[in-house]
């Protein structure tokens, strides 16, 4: 039996399903706002197969209102017999908010924050690398989030530079040869990869400041699908947890079941 978690993204969606922290079967799939309640129950139904009748509760997160509002209708309509818990303001997370307004802080993040303060402990900062955007969520020593940093994601950056760069077009986003680029596709690689590395270990690094820690008490986490792309070329991060999100999921949904 196994909990079908869903991390719905600006960009994409990543389901898996998961048991005791562990994830069985993952997909990730375009966030696609204009599909309907009825085309996301059809997409769901064809990537569970024979797993849906392994499904016992459904947990969501969501960054785009319009997609959340489609799977509420999914839920309702296709999975009604389901226990379900959608994250969102008045939900039990168990994680106390320090920032000026709770209710704009992505579910996500929170969801994130929860899964490192419970796997790690705090202080620590989740590094999430997706595609809009790259997220740092904090957690403090007594497992309180306090807030973090948001800066453009590497796709979103790679595509702004096709865009408005009248000689630079879209690459693929892998390692160059070296960090001086001898092409403008391995130039454009460079200032990804490594411009990307650089800056997370400068953000890193002021919030461990800010935090007033010792650098080797604070866990520096990474998640998120982009992760392996840059990871490697940081120092700073203790570890690595690909299933974070969909791992404080499962926790959200334990603490609510009555």
């Amino acid at each position: 039996m196994s909990l079908l978690a869903a991390d719905i993204g600006n960009a994409h969606t990543v389901l898996g399903l998961i048991d005791g922290g562990e994830v069985g079967a993952d997909w990730r799939v375009a966030t696609q706002e204009h599909r309907t309640a009825d085309e996301w129950a059809v997409l769901l139904r064809g990537l569970l197969g024979k797993r849906a009748a392994d499904v016992t509760g459904i947990a969501v997160c969501a960054t785009v209102p319009a997609v959340l509002q489609a799977w509420r209708e999914m839920l309702e309509r296709h999975f009604g017999d389901l226990p379900r818990v959608v994250v969102e303001p008045g939900v039990r997370t168990g994680v106390p908010i320090l920032v000026d307004n709770p209710r704009e802080v992505g579910s996500d993040r929170i969801i994130n924050a929860l899964a490192a303060a419970n796997d790690f402990g705090g202080p620590a900062i989740v590094v999430d690398f997706g595609g809009t955007a790259t997220t740092f969520d904090v957690v403090d020593s007594e497992g309180r989030y306090i807030g973090g940093a948001i800066t453009p994601g590497i796709e979103i950056s790679l595509e702004a530079l096709g865009r408005r760069g009248a000689q630079l077009r879209m690459v693929e986003l892998v390692r160059p040869r070296g960090v001086i680029g001898k092409n403008t596709v391995e130039a454009l690689q460079s200032g990804m990869i490594f411009g990307v590395a650089s800056q997370v270990e400068g953000v890193v690094e002021r919030i461990i400041a800010a935090l007033g820690a010792e650098p080797a008490a604070v866990k520096v986490i990474s998640t998120g699908y982009l992760a392996p792309l840059v990871v490697g070329e940081c120092r700073c991060f203790t570890h690595d947890s690909p299933w974070l999100t969909l791992r404080g999921l499962e926790m959200v949904f334990l603490r609510n079941q009555k």
